[in-house]
């Protein structure tokens, strides 16, 4: 990274991505970064009624987009999957630049965006309904799939980009535009691509809209009238519980639809049979990844008493190792908590572990930078009981660990939490495995066995249980949520039978 100030950094970036929005708006909204806590740009806010115009013109674009052929749909989506591969180095950087990531970290949530779009593309040629057998002769039935309308996306500060395009991409193919309101937080990752869009609709032509696809910067004002138009047919939200239990009801008021991926309290069980080299990089990982910024981060592990003391000590000695940094300047794979907010959070958390007798070992913080910034050291806390903190989602690099005997004790720990998003168990014994992704076992969206609770592929539906909000979005059929489905009976026979032997006789 150029030793230039951050700001100069950004800015060239963000010109990179072909972003020709002015970043330094006076009064405008400040953008910070959490690698220095200093002010990278100040932009623009959509007011209330810029988001409403922007909704009516999402759904002009609608009434247009829906008639093109869903293959035609696809090629936008492969092109704008070219201009991500162009772009990818830039726009990795910004997400290093506005959400702390490591450079890998960064460079992957743009792969991430790049392996959605190449799955709709053939999405949009197996947009499949069914022929369903039908009781009645000289009948066809069958079910077809249509477009939904406009689609709003809200999306947190720690996964910047890639969930607006697991939404978007689908979206798009689906046959609907979308409206993308993302953290403030992180709002220039949000422009950038908008800008990469922007250059794959100009090389698409005149089939593709105006409004397509837009970005609204701006606090909940703009997310209200999102959430609370009759015109926006879905909502998929990514954030907090607290905030899907606003959006929620919310959008079930007006009878629009809702993908909510919210909070998780994701756990691991490490079994007396686990590979235990493979099991420690695993968690590690899963743990200490994004500075325990992922809605999937490992955050409660259960581990076999006749193996706590091969696998925690390893654990505490990679803790103690594992580097903390500035991540566009060294090759740390830690790097900050997103603000002050946070910082605080995780040290309550850990004052209130230690209160219920938890043994902490780590959550110092580190002098990297200016006060602004937030780095800390991820923390192990060995916790006596399964209360307190450890049942609430912390979103800071705190793993708190925990023995136990009997594999079914565990089980109900682990799922003795509000979040149900993603669970991992260690062991190479087939019948704990079976049982673990069975019925009674884990009541996640996302049940890994032999590897960490994060990190997840494209190709499954991502999304969880309970508090998580239920929602799946990316892979599998996730597609469906963003059309409507109907029901069609085809009479081609000279009689009209009525279904379940209704007899209705007018002479």
């Amino acid at each position: 990274m150029p030793a230039k100030p951050l700001d100069a950094v950004t800015a060239e970036t963000m010109k990179n991505c072909g972003v020709t929005t002015s970043l330094n708006v006076e009064g405008g909204m400040a953008v910070v970064s959490p690698v220095s806590g200093e002010t990278v740009a100040t932009l623009k806010v959509h007011t209330a009624a810029e988001a409403e115009a922007a909704i009516a013109k999402s759904s002009a674009a609608f009434r247009t987009w829906r008639m093109v052929p869903a293959p035609r749909r696809g090629e936008l989506v492969r092109l704008f999957a070219e201009e991500l591969r162009k772009s990818k180095e830039d726009l990795g950087r910004m997400v290093s630049i506005e959400a702390g990531k490591s450079p890998s970290e960064g460079l992957g949530e743009v792969q991430e965006m790049i392996d959605i779009c190449d799955f709709s593309v053939g999405l949009s040629r197996q947009l499949y309904g069914l022929t369903i057998a039908t009781e009645r002769p000289g009948h066809r039935m069958m079910e077809t799939w249509h477009p939904l309308g406009v689609v709003g996306i809200i999306t947190a500060f720690n996964f910047p980009c890639a969930p607006w395009c697991w939404n978007a991409a689908l979206a798009l193919v689906c046959g609907d535009p979308v409206l993308w309101k993302p953290s403030e937080k992180t709002p220039l990752t949000a422009l950038a691509c908008q800008a990469v869009l922007d250059r794959a609709l100009a090389r698409f032509g005149k089939e593709a809209p105006e409004g397509l696809s837009q970005v609204l910067i701006g606090g909940p004002a703009v997310g209200e009238a999102m959430v609370d138009s009759e015109t926006v047919a879905l909502i998929s939200a990514t954030g907090s519980t607290r905030m899907g239990r606003i959006v929620g009801p919310k959008v079930a008021a007006r009878f629009g639809k809702c993908i909510l991926e919210l909070g998780g309290n994701n756990a691991g069980i490490v079994c007396p049979s686990a590979d235990m080299d493979m099991a420690l990089r695993a968690i590690a990982f899963g743990a200490m990844g994004t500075a325990g910024q992922r809605c999937t981060t490992m955050r409660r592990l259960f581990v076999h008493e006749s193996v706590y003391d091969q696998i925690v000590p390893a654990l505490k000695k990679a803790y103690a190792s594992v580097s903390v940094g500035n991540p566009l300047e060294t090759p740390a794979l830690v790097g900050p908590l997103i603000d002050k907010s946070a910082y605080e959070g995780m040290v309550a958390a850990l004052d209130e572990a230690k209160a219920l007798g938890g043994t902490v070992d780590g959550g110092e913080r580190q002098k990297i930078g200016p006060d602004t910034a937030y780095y800390v050291k991820p923390a192990i806390v060995e916790m006596p009981k399964h209360e307190g903190p450890v049942l609430r989602e912390t979103f800071a690099p705190i793993l708190y660990v925990m023995t136990y005997s009997d594999f079914d004790a565990a089980l109900e720990m682990h799922n003795a939490v509000g979040g149900g998003l993603s669970s991992a168990i260690f062991t190479t014994d087939l019948r704990e495995m079976e049982v673990f992704l069975s019925a009674k076992g884990s009541d996640c969206g996302i049940a890994n066995v032999n590897i960490g609770t994060s990190g997840a592929e494209i190709g499954g539906a991502f999304g969880g249980e309970k508090e998580t909000g239920g929602g799946r979005e990316s892979g599998s059929d996730a597609w469906r949520a963003y059309m409507r489905r109907a029901t069609n009976t085809i009479n081609y026979s000279t009689e009209l039978p009525l279904a379940q032997g209704v007899t209705f006789d007018i002479g």
